[in-house]
């Protein structure tokens, strides 16, 4: 029942990478954990870094100073995230290796083949298709993205990133869309919240199968095949 596209006015499907065009970044990171000995609690407290606070400051002062949210605005470098996590890790007492960091962080995260076909079905159906991500000093594996995707908004690219409202903004502005007509899939729920302030339909994704379950929902569309693994 393609009527349903029109209905709601939707011409666009943007995703996040990390944790919905990939595996799931909590499991990737436990398994790194694991086997690098990090404790959850004291990585916790090296990602906010040194100079971050819990006293209620303005949230864009707090994001300034979380070294996560400098790494994925491309204020930092990836060695120098490296090395400044290294030693607050140490300091909270879990030492490890600075060089390479980054790597065994992520290494592990791979690319969803269910959840890409998820969106080459809508990308077939005639609607556009974007990538919205927060990136981590990271290589993205773009082969085929000038086929699938219309847009991609990459943080560190860009010097911004979720939730603030104004990489939104860009992404909406790439597609020439408004925001009404776009549907966005993220993990966290903190950036679909912020997609949805922004005026966007928000999906939080858990899963490839409930994902395209919504998606089928929304836009009126056959998206899942006989026997497809969630």
């Amino acid at each position: 029942m393609p009527e349903r596209v029109d209905e709601l006015g939707i011409r666009a499907l943007v995703v996040d990478w990390g944790g919905v065009l990939t595996g799931s970044v909590d499991t990737v990171w436990q398994t790194w954990a694991e086997r690098d000995a990090v404790d959850r609690e004291h990585l916790r407290a090296a990602l906010r870094g040194p100079a971050a606070t819990d006293t209620g400051t303005d949230t864009s002062d707090a994001g300034r100073a979380s070294l996560v949210h400098a790494l994925e605005r491309g204020e930092l470098t990836g060695p120098q995230f490296e090395q400044l996590v290294a030693q607050e890790l140490a300091r909270h007492g879990s030492p490890v290796q600075a060089h390479g960091l980054l790597e065994r962080m992520l290494g592990g995260l791979t690319p969803s083949a269910s959840m890409l076909d998820v969106v080459a079905r809508v990308k077939a159906a005639g609607l556009r298709t974007a990538v919205l991500s927060n990136s981590w000093a990271n290589e993205y594996p773009r082969e085929g993205w000038d086929e699938l995707f219309d847009a991609v908004v990459i943080s560190g690219e860009v010097g911004m990133r979720k939730p603030e409202p104004r990489i939104y903004q860009l992404l909406l502005d790439r597609l020439a869309l408004p925001a009404g007509a776009c549907v966005f899939v993220d993990d966290l729920a903190v950036n679909v919240a912020a997609a949805v302030q922004v005026g966007m339909v928000g999906v939080l994704h858990r899963s490839v199968d409930q994902t395209a379950a919504e998606l089928e929902v929304l836009l009126g569309l056959a998206l899942r095949q006989p026997g497809e693994p969630a």
